[in-house]
Parts: C-alpha cells; sequence; structure tokens
C-alpha cells in the first residue's frame, strides 16, 4: 500500500510532517500495520503533477492514498496521522475483500 506525502522544495511545513511521520512510524501498532499492509510513504514533489498542483498548492503537506482519494491535509499531529494511517489500511481490506 503505497501512501502519497505531497510536498514541495523549501517547505518547511512539510519538513514537520516527515518529523510527525517518522514519530508514527516509530508507534509498535503502526509498524505491525506497515508489515501487514506494505504499507510505504513516499515523498512527492507537487510540481510533477499539475492537478496537484492546483489542488493542493496552498494544502501542502498533505498525506494522499491514490486507491481510495482518501487526505489527510496539515495540520496533523501523530495521531491523527495514526488513525488516519489504520483507516487507510481498513479501507484498502474492504476493497480487497
Amino acid at each position: 500500500m503505497a501512501i502519497l506525502l505531497l510536498s514541495t522544495q523549501a517547505c518547511h511545513l512539510c519538513e514537520l510532517a516527515q518529523s510527525v511521520l517518522q514519530q508514527v512510524f516509530s508507534q509498535q501498532d503502526i509498524l505491525a500495520l506497515s508489515e501487514k499492509t506494505d504499507l510505504k510513504i513516499y515523498l512527492q514533489d507537487i510540481i510533477d503533477q499539475p492537478l496537484w498542483l492546483d489542488q493542493y498548492a496552498e494544502k501542502i503537506p498533505v498525506l494522499l492514498d491514490e486507491s481510495s482519494s482518501l487526505t489527510l491535509e496539515w495540520p496533523f499531529d501523530t495521531s491523527e496521522a495514526a488513525k488516519w494511517l489504520e483507516k487507510v489500511a481498513a479501507n484498502a481490506g474492504s476493497l480487497s475483500a
């Protein structure tokens, strides 16, 4: 399961979001979820995709699950990010069932 962290160059808030995600992935339940679902987060510059640039230019950083179109917009903390990842994983499970 691939999640995108939509970002851009020289984005201080995007760096903060990366830090939050590092904390989230240090939690045992999220580590277990990551292993179970092959969860990976990829940093993606919105400049690479005109649609993302139009939709998220003033909202980044944004977590995006392309398969479900679920998003989590900044600001988010570790608890909110963990809950969102669990929701995305549950949604992916129901799609593949």
